[in-house]
């Protein structure tokens, strides 16, 4: 195996030989395919010097290892132990008469140190002991855990196998750095496929992923290592010696965390998939069994991981386990119920609560959905919109909603419940990108579905009214917002009854179209009761609350009553960023709402950097192409054009107004506030 990355770990190494008084034994351990032996063989080459009496090298699994150490005292030091004695004892007299000075013993693969311990007794403190093995041997043996190469390095081991041709990595680099992860940055894994690539020379780093991905483990390139090689089995190979040494409980166990993502994985969810299982038993395979044969890692406080090529190695051997459907299912049952407990705008302790579930959400969505009940069938998909949605990543949620509607409709037919779900859902995730003329032929159909598999007096339908309305509303058609709006509030007063979030939410939606329309004394009526139920049902700290804060503090600014609405923009940013974390539309929002405020107010000092701060983070939450991106233009052209700054206020101004006329059309009211803007400044800038 080529010898790339492990400097650090020979240096440590040689200080855990050299620090001990009495006999020094280290031991390499870690997983298969790690280069155990190869570090091993590294050290013993580089040391040459510092071992005078000679380096003997001996193998657990070949014969006695007494026997060897004595034919080694024989070939190599003439020594002649008598043949009257014992093994034991011929062992003690070579230890006795061996050559001068330090020595290394090094026993490779070790499975059980209690064979070699007594054989090892006898020696003095210049015979150093290092042992690979893929187990943990116990407290007082010194050891040296290996890891998987960084990334920097498993790329670096691939180009020296491929030295003869380097132009092939630097026209796939990209491609190169996927295969090295894909393999998990495991030196046997990179040295097989490094070597089948430098035999092929007109196979591409691409079509090599692709044989990689169809075949798996069973792919030419990681079975058959060459001749020259340390490694003397494939990557399959060298797992199923651990694999032989596991009982068929340790092996279910192995199997069953193949299911989950190649990620970290919370233990109370093993747990959770077998709920019949002892929980101290559990932990005994976990801990003696497959953490004590480097087959799992520990990441953190009841955290844990599976290498990824590991995890392909124990799906391999899932799909001859009796038991293999019935895991399925189990992690899709445990993995929907955390679905479930994922709220509508979860906050930002929410979302790191949930965060680690996430990629095993995300791997049931992909490739387990059909165990999966009809029943639960959407859940997945819903709960990764709602998480990533919650944070203002709407990019990273459209896929997901996109998944849901289609899985839906697949699955359920055009007529089915889960299907208007999946409809409203991707709708939203549009509204909120600025994509309306997507949005709304999605909500107009969620809302034509509702009403017939729901009736006419339904809270869904309310809801596909409150949204629809929304849309319209952002989209500056008031009277048809309107209406719907009023029927959408009177409709859950009367099924959900007065004091419900859904009613605040319509009377907050009402009171913004008052608001826009410039019907001030209506809009703060609805935004007080809306803040009141608000606080009243979700509590006075709660993201809701925050909104309903800033709306009535932008009230408040229209109407120049600039204390009050200076006192709740705070407010309401310093709620946003608690709960919701310093990265998330709200919190832009809230910061241009202050700057706003404090242009109107002529505080250009303080409004500079919040309208910087927001026009920054919006581009990073929503790309570069969205209705709040024009906001933030416009309103920093007009800071800029307060204070004088020309030059950098007229392209914003430009770059404002083009954008919205793109989104939003010619006759959006922020098109046209825009377009007055640009038109104020030419006539200002004319002379």
């Amino acid at each position: 195996m080529k010898f790339v990355g492990r400097d650090e770990e020979l240096q440590k190494l040689d200080k855990l030989l050299q620090d001990n008084n009495q006999v020094a034994i280290a031991a390499i351990a870690g997983m298969g395919g790690l280069g155990k032996t190869e570090l091993a063989l590294q050290y013993a080459m580089t040391q040459r010097q510092t071992y005078k009496g000679g380096i003997c090298w001996l193998q657990e699994k070949a014969e006695d290892i007494g026997v060897q150490v004595v034919q080694f005292a024989r070939t190599h030091l003439d020594l002649n132990p008598p043949k009257e004695f014992d093994l034991a004892a011929q062992v003690q007299y070579c230890w006795r008469n061996w050559r001068e000075g330090n020595v290394l013993l090094v026993v490779d693969d070790v499975t059980d140190y209690q064979q070699i311990k007594p054989y090892l007794q006898g020696a003095s403190s210049r015979f150093k002991v290092l042992m690979t093995t893929r187990q943990k041997l116990g407290a007082s043996i010194k050891q040296l855990s290996l890891d998987v190469l960084q990334p920097d390095a498993a790329l670096e081991l691939l180009k020296s196998l491929l030295a003869e041709t380097p132009e092939r990595i630097e026209q796939e680099l990209d491609v190169a750095k996927q295969l090295c992860e894909w393999l998990g940055y495991l030196p046997l894994g990179l040295e097989l496929v490094g070597r089948y690539l430098a035999r092929k020379q007109d196979l591409s780093l691409s079509a090599m992923m692709q044989r990689l991905e169809k075949k798996r483990l069973e792919q030419p390139a990681l079975v058959k290592p060459e001749a020259d090689m340390t490694a003397q089995r494939g990557v399959q190979a060298a797992f199923e010696l651990s694999w032989q040494e596991l009982a068929e409980d340790d092996q279910q166990l192995g199997c069953l965390l193949s299911l989950f993502a190649a990620a970290p994985i919370p233990w109370k969810l093993v747990e959770q998939c077998l709920p019949e299982g002892d929980e101290e038993k559990l932990e005994e395979i976990r801990d003696d069994k497959l953490l004590n044969l480097h087959l799992l890692q520990r990441k953190g406080e009841g955290i844990y991981q599976l290498h990824p090529l590991l995890r392909e190695f124990f799906q391999y051997k899932l799909t001859g386990l009796e038991q293999a459907e019935e895991f399925k299912r189990s992690l899709c049952q445990v993995i929907v119920a955390v679905a479930k407990e994922i709220p509508d705008t979860p906050t930002l302790k929410e979302i790191n609560a949930v965060s680690l579930a996430i990629p095993h959400l995300a791997e049931v969505a992909n490739h387990l959905i059909q165990y999966v009940s009809d029943e639960d069938l959407i859940l997945p998909f819903v709960g990764l919109g709602k998480f990533y949605k919650g944070q203002g990543l709407y990019t990273l949620a459209q896929p997901w909603n996109q998944q849901c509607l289609s899985t839906a409709q697949d699955r359920l037919g055009d007529n089915h419940p889960s299907v208007a779900t999946g409809l409203n859902d991707l709708a939203y995730i549009y509204y909120f990108q600025g994509r309306y003329d997507q949005a709304e032929p999605l909500y107009l159909q969620t809302l034509e579905l509702d009403k017939r598999l729901l009736g006419d007096n339904h809270p869904s339908i309310a809801a596909s009214l409150n949204n629809l309305a929304a849309l319209y509303d952002s989209q500056g058609r008031y009277e048809q917002a309107e209406p719907l709006l009023i029927q959408a509030l009177e409709m859950r007063k009367r099924l959900l009854g007065e004091n419900h979030s859904s009613v605040a939410t319509s009377l907050n939606n009402l009171a913004a179209l008052y608001d826009s329309q410039g019907r001030y004394d209506q809009a703060e009526y609805l935004y007080l009761q809306a803040l009141e139920m608000r606080k009243r049902l979700q509590g006075d700290n709660h993201p809701l609350v925050a909104t309903s804060l800033n709306n009535l503090a932008l009230l408040y600014n229209c109407q120049k009553l600039y204390n009050q609405a200076e006192r709740l923009f705070l407010q309401a940013l310093e709620l946003r960023k608690r709960w919701l974390g310093n990265h998330h539309p709200d919190v832009a929002t809230s910061l241009n709402c202050l700057a706003l405020l404090y242009y109107s107010q002529g505080r250009y000092d303080q409004a500079e950097p919040l309208l910087l701060q927001a026009l920054e983070l919006r581009k990073r939450l929503l790309g570069d192409h969205h209705p709040d991106i024009a906001t933030s233009l416009n309103n920093l052209a007009l800071l800029y054009n307060s204070q004088g700054r020309y030059d950098q206020a007229e392209p914003l101004l430009l770059q404002a107004l083009e954008l919205s006329k793109r989104l939003l059309g010619d006759n959006h009211p922020n098109t046209v506030t825009f377009r007055e803007n640009l038109a104020a400044y030419s006539q200002q800038n004319s002379g």
